[in-house]
């Protein structure tokens, strides 16, 4: 199955651009997976093995946050143009809608200081303070903060952490069993490592997740690669079941969605397009996650490394991670 993608994801262990690789490609109903190399090369080597939980960082954002607030649209709590302002008063800009966090077009910008070593109440009072960019519905500008937004959203009708919420609504009815936002450490697969600081294993590496504990909405979960193929299972069937959105947001999911309509994102996802025109949905998690799901041909590429350990300085990967997801989309399609 799609053979010259399979040898770029072995290439990432030969060439030691990450430690190992765990993966699954999902073609005509049938998954074919590996997972080979290493899960840490610091302090000591150590063999990867099967149903390790990787640090899925941003994927959280789609696997998790997304697909709450697309139940919520769903049973009519919420729609796509409401203001953010009439779910979070203290919002700062009446202009900006649901749509516009979910698509990275809310143009969110100013500066936090000290942002990292702040406080969980303090962090979230800051966010408030920030403000809107004059490209507000105009260009995609990535951000962690309007996924964090719509997770205070998802808290205000459940009354619960985001994080409990999306266990309880996702995880649970997908019987995603083994993903967590509390893992228990030695079945993690290590993030960062140095001499300073030890290994990272267990505890997310965001450091907005580490201070919003349960309840940030952009990252956190904990998940192995058996799970991540029950969710692209249940996404791409030919029945949604559970019904945790509609069949009718499931075709939206797959278009564009921004304000304008042509800049490439869609309900929290990123798009990438095959050859063939075709619209797949596409997220990446800092830590070196990434997949990439194809509803008209029920296809999908499920990518899990640590590309940040030892060290999160790895352009490379990214470069790679690139040719991978450009070799994948022609590939697929023959």
């Amino acid at each position: 199955m799609n053979p010259i993608t399979t040898n770029l994801l072995h290439q990432l262990s030969e060439q030691q651009i990450v430690p190992g690789v765990s993966y699954a490609m999902k073609s005509q109903e049938k998954w074919q997976q590996e997972v080979f190399g290493f899960s840490q090369l610091k302090p000591q080597k150590k063999l990867l093995v099967t149903d390790q939980l990787y640090d899925l960082a941003s994927l959280t954002k789609v696997i998790g946050t997304t697909t709450v607030i697309l139940h919520l649209v769903t049973v009519g709590k919420l729609n796509f143009e409401d203001s953010v302002k009439k779910f979070l008063p203290d919002f700062y800009d009446q202009r900006v809608t649901i749509r516009e966090l979910l698509t990275h077009t809310a143009a969110i910008t100013g500066y936090i200081p000290h942002r990292n070593q702040l406080a969980a109440s303090q962090l979230k009072k800051a966010l408030f303070t920030l403000h809107t960019g004059n490209w507000l519905g105009k260009k995609v500008e990535y951000s962690d903060i309007g996924l964090i937004f719509l997770g205070e959203i998802i808290e205000s009708f459940y009354h619960k952490p985001v994080q409990q919420v999306i266990v309880e609504n996702v995880l649970q009815p997908l019987q995603m069993t083994n993903s967590t936002f509390e893992p228990l450490v030695n079945r993690c697969v290590p993030t960062t490592y140095s001499q300073k600081t030890g290994l990272l294993q267990g505890k997310v590496h965001d450091p907005k997740a580490r201070i919003l504990k349960e309840h940030c909405g952009s990252a956190g979960l904990f998940a192995p690669l058996s799970d991540l193929m029950r969710f692209v299972d249940w996404i791409l069937a030919d029945k949604i079941d559970p019904k945790l959105f509609s069949s009718d947001l499931r075709q939206q999911l797959f278009a564009d969605q921004t304000p304008t309509h042509d800049l490439g994102r869609s309900f929290g996802w990123d798009l990438r397009y095959d050859s063939k025109g075709q619209a797949c949905i596409y997220h990446t998690g800092y830590t070196g996650t990434f997949m990439l799901l194809d509803l008209a041909t029920k296809q999908a590429l499920i990518v899990l490394t640590n590309r940040i350990h030892p060290d999160e300085h790895n352009e490379i990967f990214l470069e790679k991670r690139d040719q991978i997801i450009a070799t994948y989309l022609k590939e697929k399609d023959h």
